[in-house]
């Protein structure tokens, strides 16, 4: 039997392949070799696949997978801290692009009912590609991260009125008004079904399923409860994308979500793979090459239109400069729902056919690009704050006035602490606890409002520019903390404080050894890096089960500190006095006597005859939460105590059979 499809599947799935490892190679990110494999293999390209299709229809599945992963690593409480950003960013973002790129398409002498819907399709960004890459990149938890997500699902349910407004604007409308009423109605109760699950449905539903062990059984209902919210609100009139991330939520909400995660993610890679090879497939080569000029010059008017909107609408949110660039950053590109729009436009004549292929160019090469440019956002949004127009906005954007209330202008001697997350709020815990004066400089809206709320010191900005650092007396501050995740913010925070105060103690937290060096070099007092620092826990406790002494285990520790780690990477042999310990071949373990045997109940150690009989020795009792650590032989034994015992594997087993 000849089955197409799976034919175009090999092809598909080897191509890709060959090419992304080939961009691996050259440390370029893995969706430009899917984009490059489908224009290769698409009937613009190759022309290798028949069933184009059907791979369209199976890719949706990628972006309903990538959505619904990402609602399960949120919650409807973090939801709803963004709740602002989505509306008043997404809407102002939307707004403004509609507005700005309608007006450009209108002076070229189109209708204004073109130019409206023209700027339809550009106010949409790809959800696929960018939360695709900021997941990669660890960014999702990020402030830019989150603005991202919060504008693309305002995009998400926007892109249903603007679809029942392109009939008005072709002049075919039917009865539209009663279409929103229903739209409206059904968005209300895919909302209620989605908190009342959330709450009271799924996690018991979770619960049972997780009983009874079955992996097949958890896959099965995970994937279920995916696909019939993403059905349902699909029936009510919205994107399936939008009720994947739904159903995302609804499960996040249990404890489950986790395992849940971990066995969607190998299938979600596959079918994203998939539909960004679909979007590849799209391109049309030859109209791209005999149009490069001006396909090229439209991705830069929508480059510089997309960011001018996007930039205005978090400002207005008041975030630091920084995530206001990386957000307009990650969102310049046009998106795959304006696909689905721009057919029902051409459908009503609101698009004619070459307009649809340079549409379709552009959307693709800002897809493109896309990669490149969240790469390297840091590095562009740095150099934008380096300039005067950079610093004015940092003035005008921190919110002074707010941080100041928290701030002590008189405090000196006090500890800097950049980063709240789990080191920086751990650290400020304890300096709380031994009275250290200390602040904290935070860039994720959300947590610095819920400290604030616990009365902790704590300003909202980015800890890399100079005005903050002055907000926080940096010149006074007797030593900085840097516990953030970025290394390339890490090493500009390390020059700003050391061009302002050559004398302030900086300790860096990073993630990896190799990093050490540089960090050092830039002017860092200590680095602390996480990978080893697990290494030499881990190690210290084996070697605790073990029984080596303690001076050890101490000595090994200071001089793998002392060397910056270097035993760790084999650079370095430990030296003639660190010699194996002798390792003594006996266990400690503790036994509980829950037999009430005349043997032993009662008995004195003498009497019980222990040592004699099972060769093991008694080291301490615990008896009625009272340790007893001075053995003697006439100590009595009785039910219920707890016995620490010493001895060999075997003779501590046939004890516990007697005891037991």
């Amino acid at each position: 039997m000849h089955l197409p499809l799976l034919q175009d599947f090999v092809i598909l799935l080897g191509f890709s392949i060959l090419i992304v490892f080939l961009l691996q190679r050259l440390k370029l990110p893995s969706i430009l070799g899917f984009l490059i494999t489908g224009i290769i293999i698409g009937p613009h390209g190759f022309s290798l696949i028949a069933a184009s299709d059907q791979i369209e229809v199976i890719s949706e599945i990628g972006v309903i997978l990538l959505m619904f992963v990402i609602g399960m690593e949120l919650s409807l409480k973090q939801l709803a801290s963004i709740k602002n950003t989505v509306f008043i960013g997404g809407s102002l973002q939307v707004g403004l692009t509609i507005l700005i790129s309608g007006l450009a398409y209108y002076f070229l002498g189109n209708t204004i009912e073109e130019s409206v819907f023209v700027g339809f399709l550009f106010s949409l960004s790809s959800t696929a590609i960018v939360l695709k890459i900021l997941q990669d990149r660890n960014e999702m938890k990020t402030a830019h991260g989150r603005n991202a997500l919060a504008i693309l699902i305002f995009q998400d349910i926007i892109v249903v009125p603007m679809m029942l407004v392109t009939p008005i604007l072709s002049g075919a409308s039917e009865n539209v008004t009663m279409s929103v009423i229903t739209l409206v109605v059904k968005s209300i109760i895919v909302v209620l079904v989605t908190i009342v699950s959330a709450r009271y449905i799924v996690p018991k539903l979770m619960f049972e399923v997780a009983k009874t062990k079955s992996k097949e059984l958890f896959l099965l209902t995970t994937i279920t409860i995916c696909f019939a919210v993403a059905y349902l609100t699909s029936e009510a009139g919205l994107s399936l994308a939008l009720g994947a991330f739904l159903a995302g939520l609804i499960i996040s909400e249990s404890e489950y979500s986790h395992q849940a995660t971990s066995i969607i993610l190998p299938f979600r890679e596959l079918f994203t793979s998939i539909f960004f090879i679909s979007i590849g497939m799209l391109l049309d080569v030859t109209f791209f090459l005999n149009h490069i000029g001006i396909v090229l010059l439209l991705v830069a008017v929508v480059f510089a239109i997309k960011t001018f909107a996007i930039t205005v609408a978090v400002a207005v949110l008041r975030y630091p400069p920084k995530t206001v660039i990386l957000t307009a950053l990650s969102l310049f590109q046009i998106g795959e729902f304006a696909f689905i729009l721009s057919k029902v436009g051409v459908q009503y004549n609101l698009l004619s056919v070459e307009t649809n292929q340079y549409f379709l160019s552009v959307s693709i090469i800002s897809m493109i690009l896309t990669p490149f440019v969240i790469m390297f956002s840091h590095t562009f949004a740095n150099g934008i704050l380096k300039t005067k127009w950079g610093k004015r906005m940092d003035k005008n954007l921190v919110g002074q006035q707010d941080n100041e209330s928290v701030i002590d202008n008189d405090m000196t001697n006090h500890l800097i602490i950049i980063g709240y997350g789990i080191n920086g709020s751990n650290l400020a815990k304890a300096a709380k606890y031994a009275n250290i004066p200390y602040v904290v400089i935070e860039m994720d809206a959300a947590k610095v409002k819920k400290a604030k709320e616990e009365g902790i010191p704590i300003i909202f900005g980015d800890g890399s520019l100079p005005h903050i650092l002055d907000t926080v007396n940096i010149v006074k501050a007797r030593s900085v903390v840097i516990a953030i995740a970025d290394k390339d913010d890490t090493k500009i925070v390390i020059k700003n404080i050391r061009s302002i105060s050559k004398s302030v103690h900086i300790l860096v937290r990073t993630r990896y050894v190799r990093e050490i060096s540089e960090l050092l070099a830039l002017g860092a007092d200590d680095v602390i890096p996480e990978e080893f620092e697990t290494s030499i826990e881990i190690f210290s406790r084996v070697m605790h089960n073990f029984l080596v002494p303690e001076s050890t285990i101490d000595n090994l520790i200071d001089y793998v500190r002392s060397n910056n780690y270097d035993i760790f990477q084999m650079k370095k042999k430990l030296p003639k006095t660190f010699t194996n310990a002798q390792i003594p071949d006996f266990n400690i373990t503790c036994v509980n006597v829950t037999c009430d045997s005349s043997k032993i109940n009662g008995k004195t150690i003498k009497e019980a005859n222990i040592r004699a009989k099972y060769g093991i020795s008694i080291l301490a009792i615990s008896h009625d939460g009272k340790i007893i650590d001075d053995i003697r032989p006439d100590q009595k034994i009785y039910q219920n105590d707890l016995l620490y015992i010493q001895g060999s594997s075997e003779n501590i087993e046939n004890f516990r059979k007697y005891v037991n």
